[in-house]
Order: C-alpha cells, then structure tokens, then sequence
C-alpha cells in the first residue's frame, strides 16, 4: 500500500491482516476471518502455526475458503482507481482439486506416462502450500515411493530409451527416480507424513542410499534424498525407530557428500543427519569405517562458517568415543593440530567439543608417541591456557584431567610456553 498516493483511503476489510496489503487471493478460514492467501498458507504451513492470528483461536481444519466475493469487490474497486497508482489485481488460477491430483498419481503406473505426469506433479507442488497439503491428503507419498522404490526408475531416463544408462550417468539427467524425489522432497511433508516413511521400516532409508548410490553426477537428487533423511530422523526422534540397523552403504554416501561438497545446504545436513544417527554407538563404527572422520577433518581445515565447523566437532567428537574414530583422527597428519587449534577460535560450543576430543584421545588413546606428539604440537599449551582463561567450568575440568594423566612426560617441558608453566597443575 505504500506505493498508493496518499488521497486513495483503501478500504479497511481489502486489507490483509498479516501482510497488510491489498489482497490478491482473499480466502476465509473456518474461524470466518479472511487473509490472503499467500500470507496465511506460510503462517499455517511453513511457520507451522495451528491459530488464526486475529482471533487466536486453534485451527483444527485449516480448510481455506476462496472468498469470490471480496476479490470482485477488491478488483472493481482496483479498476476504478487507476489514476493513484492503484493496479488490477488478477483474477487468481483455481486450485487444483483432489480428485484432479489422484488422477495424475493413478497416471503414474503407465510407463509412457510417468515422465511428464511428475513433472506436472512438480509444477503444482512448487506453486502454493494448500497443493502440498492435498497431495500429502490424497496418499501421494505412497504413489511416489513407488516410483523412487522401483530398481528401473533409478537408472532409466525415458521407457523409449532416449538416453542410455551411461549418458544418465554422464550428464546427471533426471530418471523417473529423480523426478519422483524432488516432488516428495518439495512437498515439505508433515511430522505424519515424514513418520509416516519410517513406518515402512527401513527399507525407504535404504532406497534413499540407493538413489544416492545411482546419482552420483545428479547433485539435486544426492541433496534431496539426504535432506528427505535428515528431516525423517528428526520427525522419528521420540519414535522407537532402529537406527542401529543403519547399513555401511549408508554412512559412506554420506562421506561422500560431504567430500565432493555439493553445496552448503547438502554439507550442513549431512552432519546435522550424522550427528543424529552416531548417538548410538554401533553407528560410530560404521561411520568411522566408511572414512568419516578424515572427511569431517578436511572440512574443518577449510570451513569459515561458524555453524559447519561446530557441527563437524560436535560430529568428531562423537566418533572419537569409539576407538576406530581415534585412531582415523590420529592417522590424519592435522587432526589433533586442527582440533586444537579451534580452541577459543570459533565459539565456546567449539573450544567445549575441541576439549572433549581431546580428552577422549588422552583418556583411551594416549600411548607414549601420542602424547609426545601433543605436546610437539602444542595441544599441551592450548590445555593449559583454557585454564587460565573464563571458560566454562567443565571444560577447565577436562583440560585439568588430561593434563594431569600425562604430567610425567610433560611437567617441566620446554615445549610448554613460559608464560604457561604457571597454570601447569601441581
């Protein structure tokens, strides 16, 4: 409204109550207040409230009403303005209905068809959050499972066979698997729906880390399916879901991700995804088999971003619990320098985790070479100066017991900077 000259007065009930504009798509909710649409779809979808925000009542169907009435009324009243800068609003494309979107997934087992109806299929899950939540409605996610499920849809682009499996391979074209993905991936499934996935055991995880497998030039379908993951373990935090059946395949397309770095997105879910599945320990192992901790220590060298390098230690840190994630860190030529040199670098989230690494070294790993090896790279003095400094307490505690283990091999040491050996513990 700001653009309108100041002698229009707009009529108030024209007004959107959250965007405060003119609106383009009045629709009414139960609770009989009107908002545009596009404004209340991301209060009620994608912000993820349950209340009409002028009466504060529980929505329990959010089920918008297209209000005819109010847009004629909005677009006469447009037309008779003309002159204050006052635009037509459009008449606004009817949204699909159910039935019509049944249809095209009930499409979707002709093989000559499946191609083009995902990709309408796509066009309306990207256009409003009211399709995505018909679709979910209407049992999509099974019909696309399907599709993402079936072994030929994973390495074949066309049934007429227009690209061979190589030039899929090549030039990362999309194959039905794909196309299937991106519209489960883009229709933000709900807590259910994403529950809901998990509830068909893990033979869906398995299929992600298929489709991760096949795609290794498609970056958008290698990002999807681990962001599809990341979200359905989330949604299955307080659910007893076995996690501990993960297989290797699955840690090592995740290694993978994270050393070809697809993107930031792709990166930051993959360790959110990690850290989630290596609070059992089991997955520890597997992780660190399928070379994790190398890869997570080549991002640290290189990261500037505060949240990736706190993730990536809280992540080591995990994996250092387990004896073969201290032995990969102690293989890596900068894994003790790098995590020590993150002390007080980054956050005091980052010092805490870089601590706790450490002390899980010192603790489990600490034979004689190692130790010497600390103290020549100055872990010894970074210890002893989290002493000195106003940090938490557990974290002085942690650098107080490794510092203690190993006093006979470090006490007087002329490694240990002079302005140090003061806080060296007696």
């Amino acid at each position: 409204m700001g653009d309108l000259e100041n002698d229009v007065e707009v009529p108030p009930f024209f007004v959107c109550p959250i965007s405060l504009e003119i609106m383009k798509d009045p629709v009414t909710l139960p609770t009989g207040i009107t908002y545009d649409r596009d404004s209340i779809e991301k209060w009620l979808f994608a912000k993820k409230n349950n209340t009409c925000p002028v009466t504060k009542n529980v929505v329990l169907d959010a089920d918008l009403t297209p209000n005819h009435t109010l847009r004629r009324l909005i677009q006469s009243w447009c037309t008779l303005n003309p002159l204050s800068g006052v635009e037509r609003v459009p008449t606004p494309r009817l949204p699909i209905t159910k039935p019509q979107i049944l249809k095209l997934l009930k499409d979707l087992k002709y093989p000559n068809l499946q191609m083009k109806t995902l990709k309408r299929l796509k066009l309306i899950v990207l256009e409003n959050e009211t399709n995505k939540r018909s679709m979910e409605a209407v049992g999509a996610v099974d019909y696309l499972v399907n599709v993402i499920n079936d072994q030929n849809n994973l390495t074949s682009s066309s049934p007429a066979g227009e690209y061979s499996d190589d030039d899929v391979e090549r030039f990362g074209l999309a194959t039905p698997a794909d196309e299937a993905l991106a519209v489960l991936y883009h229709m933000h499934l709900s807590q259910n729906g994403l529950q809901g996935l998990f509830a068909k055991g893990g033979d869906f995880v398995d299929t992600l880390t298929r489709v991760m497998q096949c795609a290794t030039a498609n970056y958008e379908s290698r990002t999807f399916a681990v962001l599809l993951l990341k979200s359905m373990f989330d949604a299955a935090q307080h659910m007893p879901v076995r996690t501990s059946s993960l297989k290797p395949e699955f840690f090592t397309e995740l290694v993978n991700i994270l050393v070809d770095q697809i993107s930031q997105k792709a990166t930051k879910a993959t360790l959110k995804l990690l850290i989630n599945v290596c609070l059992w320990g089991r997955n520890r192992i597997r992780a660190a088999e399928a070379a994790a901790v190398p890869a997570l220590i080549d991002i640290l060298l290189d990261s500037t971003d505060k949240r990736v390098s706190e993730m990536v230690l809280l992540a080591l840190d995990l994996l250092c619990q387990c004896a073969e994630g201290r032995s990969e860190l102690l293989k890596h030529g900068a894994g003790l320098a790098v995590v020590s040199k993150r002390i007080f670098r980054i956050s005091p989230v980052a010092s805490d985790r870089a601590v706790r690494i450490l002390h899980s070294v010192a603790k489990f790993s600490g034979n004689t070479s190692v130790v010497v090896e600390m103290l020549q790279l100055g872990v010894v003095g970074k210890l002893c100066l989290v002493l000195q400094v106003d940090c938490g307490s557990k974290m002085k505690e942690k650098a107080m017991e490794i510092l203690k283990m190993h006093a006979r091999v470090w006490n007087n040491s002329p490694c240990i900077p002079h302005n140090l050996i003061s806080s060296y513990p007696s």
